[in-house]
């Protein structure tokens, strides 16, 4: 793939979205209001060279495809098992704790923001793993 991946962790309210390259590097990530997102992704369309949309096949997916659709991208949906888990980690690796935080354990810690933004990472990560195995678009 040359392009980038735009991976979205979607939700019932909002939606985590990041533009991932082929090489795995985050060049954009944030988390928006499900109203908002197709707006979102046509500007990140229009600035990077998104190759692919890469959608977690959970809640509220099949109406975020709908929205999305008008891109003229193709949109393949990714399983977002543990996602929400890993993108904990994730979070950490690029956050970590300070002061007396750094003392407790990670699994016991909560990020202090939403992190959809993260598993809307590794949902584009799993993506550019498994794209040779894909079985089809939306």
């Amino acid at each position: 793939m040359t392009g980038a991946v735009l991976g979205i962790d979607p939700g019932t309210r909002k939606a985590g979205y990041a533009v991932v390259r082929p090489d795995g590097s985050v060049v954009a990530l944030g988390i928006e209001e499900i109203a908002a997102l197709a707006e979102r992704a046509q500007r990140l369309a229009r600035d990077h060279a998104i190759a692919a949309v890469a959608l977690g096949s959970g809640t509220n997916a099949s109406e975020l495809a709908r929205s999305v659709a008008s891109l003229g991208i193709p949109i393949v949906r990714v399983d977002e098992r543990e996602t929400t888990l890993r993108a904990r980690g994730l979070y950490f690796a690029d956050h970590p704790p300070s002061g007396w935080r750094r003392l407790i354990p990670l699994g016991m810690q909560v990020p202090p923001r939403p992190i959809d933004d993260y598993a809307a990472v590794l949902i584009a990560r799993r993506y550019l793993a498994d794209e040779g195995n894909r079985p089809g678009l939306v």
